[in-house]
């Protein structure tokens, strides 16, 4: 699978580099003092700074009867990975959108999922497969 490029504007970029990569673990590429590069899970992600953009709540969409915050990104991680991850935002006091759960347990698709934000209110979504060759399964 070839790697995603996704850049998005931030409006401080300190906050935003201290959270990928302490917080989630992203290796830290090339930078300049107006965007930085990341490695977010084997893909290329860029947080650029623009000082007109501005928080704003995201609307969201009901799934499983929880309100999913749209736009949102993020990665498929293996489930041991998600797992991990899962317990070190629950262990930092993480604000979760969405606390990580499993949907549809036992059936095709089966997944976990988690949502938060990062520090410009970004929201994330963090999910793993039971089985990878479902993602795409209906």
């Amino acid at each position: 699978m070839n790697p995603f490029h996704l850049a998005i504007p931030v409006t401080s970029l300190e906050p935003c580099r201290t959270f990928y990569r302490e917080t989630l673990s992203c290796k830290e590429g090339r930078s300049s003092d107006h965007w930085v590069d990341f490695n977010f899970f084997g893909h290329q992600f860029v947080i650029h700074i623009d000082k007109n953009h501005s928080k704003k709540i995201a609307p969201t969409n009901k799934v499983d009867g929880k309100a999913v915050p749209v736009p949102h990104f993020g990665v498929v991680l293996d489930w041991e990975v998600w797992e991990e991850l899962a317990v070190k935002m629950k262990n930092q006091n993480a604000e979760f959108i969405i606390e990580p759960y499993i949907r549809f347990k036992g059936q095709v698709g089966e997944q976990a999922t988690m949502f938060f934000l990062d520090p410009e209110g970004n929201a994330l979504e963090f999910k793993a497969f039971k089985d990878k060759s479902q993602v795409f399964a209906k």
